[in-house]
């Protein structure tokens, strides 16, 4: 057996838009290979060819095509998205969806191993379209749970890096803004709960491409006064949010397994999230899951109980063993061994 694997690892946001969960995915497990001595690990390489083991796609655009059809290397895809991430996502989608399926299923499918970042993608793989099982491997996005851990001394500091009051309850959400996140839930919670401090970590990354793009920014220019929006920033800023924060919340109406959950669990956030089904394997009881809208300003209320926030930061602490990158990596480098 080869003692070192050379790894292409593949993601258009290299070049392109870097204000979203793949890139952080796609970053996160670079960065966790790249700490391992028995791989080597190429990133983007665009443009041509690449002499490797594997091929590790993350991103599913045009520009993958020369290594997607490249002879030699086995081909994993990771599946940060089925069609229904689409919707509330991008500009006219319900328009357009039938080729992007016609597209994920071509794509999908030229793959030796497509990975599924939660049971409900699994599922869209092979019902929608038409993975064979036999391809398909559940694989969560995972992060370097080190990297938020907080200190005694961190949400001080990252408060007053970030000029926020040292005595606010702050509620942190963090996503693109778009319909499905449901930022207007979290605009509702602000006006109902004018003591507490909101902030929302993100913007619109891809502009007039994002749906209901104007009525977004209609939203974010009339926010009340304890409500503040970053919008796009790198993301090691994100780091600084996460460890002045309370609580986290997410109210999205739909999401496959994202990034910034992980990470309010490695900052030891108390979470709060929509009770859909995508979240069933994944957080499932270690988040507070709100089935309404109203239920969400109820959490957050529940939240400003000290014993009740140290109970949910218990939850959200197996949430962090359950998902970090260092035993994704070595899962990673079984099931890259298994093809080669």
């Amino acid at each position: 057996m080869k003692n070192t694997l050379v790894v292409n690892m593949v993601s258009e946001s290299d070049i392109s838009v870097q204000g979203h969960g793949v890139h952080t995915s796609y970053d996160e497990i670079a960065t966790a290979l790249e700490k391992r001595d028995d791989v080597t690990v190429i990133r983007g390489d665009f443009g041509h060819q690449t002499a490797c083991d594997v091929v590790h796609f993350h991103t599913i655009g045009p520009r993958t095509w020369r290594k997607l059809l490249q002879r030699g290397p086995k081909k994993v895809v990771t599946a940060h998205v089925v069609p229904a991430s689409f919707v509330g996502s991008i500009i006219l989608a319900k328009y357009w969806l039938f080729a992007a399926r016609w597209y994920m299923r071509w794509y999908y499918n030229r793959a030796d191993m497509v990975l599924a970042v939660s049971g409900m993608v699994a599922d869209a793989l092979h019902e929608e379209l038409h993975v064979p099982r036999t391809k398909i491997t559940l694989m969560y996005n995972t992060i370097d749970m080190e990297r938020y851990t907080p200190t005694p001394s961190s949400k001080k500091t990252a408060r007053q890096q970030l000029h926020l009051d040292q005595q606010a309850f702050i509620v942190l959400g963090n996503g693109q803004v778009q319909p499905r996140k449901r930022l207007d839930v979290f605009v509702a919670m602000a006006k109902a709960l004018p003591d507490v401090t909101f902030i929302w970590v993100g913007g619109i990354p891809f502009k007039q491409l994002g749906a209901d793009h104007k009525a977004m920014e209609k939203l974010m220019a009339t926010l009340p006064s304890n409500m503040q929006i970053t919008g796009v920033i790198p993301h090691s800023d994100v780091k600084f949010y996460m460890q002045a924060a309370d609580v986290f919340c997410l109210p999205a109406m739909q999401e496959n397994h994202p990034m910034c959950v992980l990470e309010a669990a490695s900052a030891q956030l108390p979470i709060i999230l929509r009770d859909i089904p995508e979240y069933d394997d994944t957080f499932a009881r270690d988040a507070l899951r709100c089935t309404t809208n109203q239920a969400f300003t109820e959490a957050v209320t529940a939240l400003r109980q000290p014993e009740v926030a140290r109970l949910w930061q218990t939850k959200t602490a197996q949430i962090a063993e359950r998902f970090d990158s260092k035993q994704a990596a070595a899962e990673l480098m079984r099931l890259y061994r298994s093809l080669v």
